[in-house]
């Protein structure tokens, strides 16, 4: 988990549950974990892709610093997005966290990576890479606006993002 200090996504909602400012957001409950880590928190860095992981792959195989990636995939359920070999690179890289609307695959994999990884649903198909996708965009996942620079907390009970650190 990144230096800063984790907070309960049920205690970060009792707290902010009359902010209607949308600095506080919260993703629907439709994430499955698949990371050995249920638990974590980070600064926001997004891609927006579809069926195309050229972008994520870049990423995780870079330094991760203690930040979560967010990837908004389009909610396609058709092609994973992640798989062991970039799980395991996101975990060696120092990325906390990966969140992604849409899918996984190397389920068994994925589950001994040491970093929280969380999507849609598992689909053994692969990604074609076309060198597609952009990278620190504001993106849409599941219809809750996230952003670059944006902090977020995800642990068993759900995905909560925020505009700076918790307090």
């Amino acid at each position: 988990m990144s230096s800063t200090t984790f907070i309960p996504t049920c205690d970060l909602c009792d707290s902010h549950k009359a902010d209607t400012s949308g600095r506080f957001r919260v993703l629907p409950p439709v994430f499955r974990d698949f990371g050995a880590s249920t638990q974590f928190a980070g600064p926001v860095v997004t891609v927006k892709c579809f069926e195309d992981n050229s972008q994520v792959k870049a990423l995780v195989e870079s330094a991760g610093d203690g930040r979560v990636l967010v990837v908004d995939g389009g909610g396609s359920l058709r092609r994973a997005l992640l798989g062991g070999n970039l799980g395991a690179a996101a975990a060696r890289n120092g990325w906390v966290g990966v969140v992604i609307d849409g899918c996984v695959r190397d389920v068994a994999e994925l589950a001994v990576c040491a970093t929280g990884i969380k999507a849609l649903a598992a689909m053994p198909l692969p990604t074609d890479r076309r060198g597609e996708g952009q990278r620190d965009v504001p993106v849409f996942v599941q219809g809750v606006p996230v952003r670059p620079g944006d902090w977020l907390y995800a642990d068993a009970d759900g995905i909560v993002v925020l505009d700076a650190p918790a307090a």
